[in-house]
């Protein structure tokens, strides 16, 4: 039984993953708080959020506010508790609820903070061609990834990497971390690094247009860049694939060879996914 009671925040796979080392670590929480159900693909069938369905599972209490005000609604609860952890949750919360457990809240974040703070450090980083990145936990504040570090791991970048590869090792290795931190800080023995917000660079939201290439024009690094960066969601896409000019053509996969790009899986638009190689 765990000396200490805290709250997940947190909604998709990502923070599925971070909820189930915790889990199978003894550490679960009293309740989890994630995004409301929603209508997903062509049926529009309502689906609930991965983090929902791990904590059923294990009889874990889950609550789905809609609002800024549902989720302060939350505060009482909240005041009962030692801390919070926030893993991918997508909302920014309000200071009062950052604020509201005995210790605070505990936020995991996929990159080496100061650097690439916001809603997509691993893909940015991707896009920028960086060979290093990291997972770090740091304790919230009013600011977006601005508290103090308290852990983290590097991790070395090969340039090859596909976003869902390398977030799903970066996650895992947040929730493992927060297994070995969470102890130390119940206990008050955790040590807090300051940021040098000088250093601070943000990432931003991708939307559909920003995963748009130019087979003509582009460079083969800028397409591979993008291709494993932002895939599957928002997608990359062209409309002057060899062949096919015109057409909207979705690439799936590719790979470099020297400087010239290779495309191995496509899927143009109304078909489905054809491996050229």
């Amino acid at each position: 039984m765990n000396s200490f009671r805290f709250a997940f925040f947190g909604s998709p796979d990502y923070a599925r993953i971070v909820l189930s080392c915790l889990i199978s670590a003894d550490m679960k929480p009293e309740f989890v708080v994630c995004n409301p159900d929603k209508p997903v693909g062509r049926k529009k069938v309502l689906t609930s959020p991965p983090v929902k369905e791990l904590a059923l599972e294990h009889s874990i209490e889950v609550f789905q506010p809609a609002t800024k005000s549902e989720i302060s609604d939350l505060i009482p609860r909240l005041k009962e508790l030692d801390f919070s952890v926030v893993a991918a949750y997508s909302k920014i919360l309000p200071k009062e609820v950052v604020d509201a457990a005995r210790l605070g809240t505990l936020g995991v974040h996929p990159s080496w903070l100061p650097k690439y703070r916001g809603p997509s450090p691993i893909r940015t980083a991707l896009l920028d061609g960086v060979d290093k990145t990291a997972v770090v936990i740091y304790k919230m504040d009013e600011g977006m990834d601005s508290g103090p570090t308290l852990w983290g791991q590097p991790f070395d970048l090969t340039g090859d990497e596909y976003l869902e590869e390398i977030a799903a090792q970066l996650w895992e290795a947040g929730g493992k971390g927060l297994v070995k931190l969470i102890p130390d800080f119940v206990e008050g023995a955790a040590i807090e690094r300051a940021q040098d917000h000088s250093k601070a660079t943000f990432t931003k939201m991708f939307s559909t247009a920003d995963g748009e290439v130019d087979m003509q024009k582009d460079s083969a690094q800028t397409i591979y860049r993008k291709v494993r960066a932002l895939n599957p969601e928002p997608g990359v896409f062209t409309f002057n694939f060899p062949g096919r000019e015109g057409k909207r053509v979705k690439i799936l996969k590719a790979h470099l060879e020297g400087t010239s790009l290779v495309t191995d899986v496509i899927k143009p638009e109304g078909k489905g996914e054809i491996k050229l190689n």
